[in-house]
């Protein structure tokens, strides 16, 4: 018997937050950084919660890029060892600011181990799989914990409450992620007809997350993950009790992503432009970049062996224009994120899901993205 819920669950494009009374003089009075204990991890971790996800595009200069403003990079998860040592050695300061990505294999733990011997230092992870819920996953992340007993430990994604329950507490999970199939690259949605409204998905995984206690401050924690299409996404994704939130079609195109750039060319030395290279040496600046999901077939092409073929693509490609560097990018969300604080009266980013009120709307931006203009 199929069942049906009538309860209806709300996505970011469903509210909108209430302005209310405050007593705040200036923008400048808010504080975006956050100190957050863990409920496995012994590290303390501060700065501001918002992380650059693991897609193809997230790679070293994006990690020193956001370090610089105390973000973090969770790098995409096909970097070599080498690799790897060799940025943290180079950045030892950005060790707190750059996970590493792994998926669910076992090679993919043991790269994560030759890593750790062969840095003398237990990297902070990111365990990144499209199904969290399936009890293998657990089990997975309960073995990474083992093994790496002192890093911080995201993982996901899930929508279901219990499942972020047990990835905490059995897992050994610092982090969830939390959110299926809104993600600007994804097509979960639609080519399987599963997910979960992102709202929704935050306010009740912040709920029964944060009422999980594993000693003084350490309380189980959430990351929102897909979906924020503008910087009002994102405080709502905050207002809404998320602790980190995660961005990825949001960051891409600007300056430090690593991929495909398309480019117009100076031609004959003069102020004209043209999108074909001319064959000599000229000048040439960036245009358009092209970045795709980790579940797509691309993404297989590219880094896998094969492409497995009881797996459907559960992303897609985009292309998005030139957005310049990222400072510039941050600089425009930790604005949005700060005037959000002065309509709701919060002084810190801790305290907005306490001063947010929502209210239900008809869909306010009827689908349209006019950060990613698609």
């Amino acid at each position: 018997m199929q069942t049906i819920s009538n309860e209806i669950k709300l996505d970011f494009d469903d509210v909108l937050i209430e302005p209310q009374r405050s007593t705040l003089t200036s923008r400048s009075e808010i504080n975006l950084e956050r100190t957050f204990y863990f409920y496995h991890s012994p590290r303390i971790w501060n700065g501001i919660p918002i992380m650059c996800a693991n897609m193809s595009f997230c790679s070293f200069e994006m990690a020193k890029s956001l370090a610089k403003h105390k973000m973090i990079a969770c790098l995409h998860k096909y970097h070599s060892v080498e690799d790897l040592y060799n940025y943290f050695v180079q950045y030892p300061e950005n060790i707190d600011y750059t996970f590493v990505s792994i998926g669910y294999k076992k090679s993919d733990l043991n790269h994560l181990l030759e890593l750790k011997n062969k840095l003398g230092k237990q990297p902070n992870i990111c365990i990144d799989v499209p199904n969290g819920h399936m009890d293998v996953f657990v089990k997975y992340c309960k073995k990474v914990r083992e093994n790496f007993p002192e890093s911080i430990i995201v993982a996901g994604n899930v929508t279901n409450t219990s499942s972020t329950q047990e990835l905490l507490i059995y897992g050994g999970v610092d982090l969830v992620k939390t959110g299926i199939g809104g993600g600007s690259a994804c097509s979960t949605r639609f080519v399987t007809g599963c997910g979960f409204p992102q709202l929704s998905a935050c306010l009740e995984n912040s709920y029964v997350a944060h009422g999980l206690q594993n000693g003084p401050k350490k309380l189980g924690l959430i990351v929102s993950d897909g979906g924020h299409k503008t910087v009002g996404d994102v405080c709502k994704a905050l207002c809404a009790g998320s602790d980190f939130v995660m961005l990825g079609g949001y960051f891409a195109g600007s300056e430090s992503c690593d991929g495909e750039w398309q480019y117009e060319y100076l031609a004959n030395n003069d102020s004209f432009w043209q999108p074909l290279d001319p064959g000599y040496e000229t000048q040439k600046r960036k245009t358009k970049f092209t970045y795709y999901g980790m579940s797509t077939h691309h993404a297989q092409e590219l880094y896998e062996s094969n492409i497995k073929n009881y797996r459907a693509s559960e992303g897609t490609k985009i292309t998005v224009p030139y957005k310049g560097s990222v400072d510039d990018i941050v600089q425009e969300l930790l604005g949005g994120i700060r005037s959000c604080c002065c309509y709701i009266g919060a002084d810190s980013l801790k305290h907005m899901s306490r001063c947010a009120k929502f209210c239900r709307v008809n869909n306010i931006h009827k689908n349209n993205n006019p950060v990613l203009g698609v």
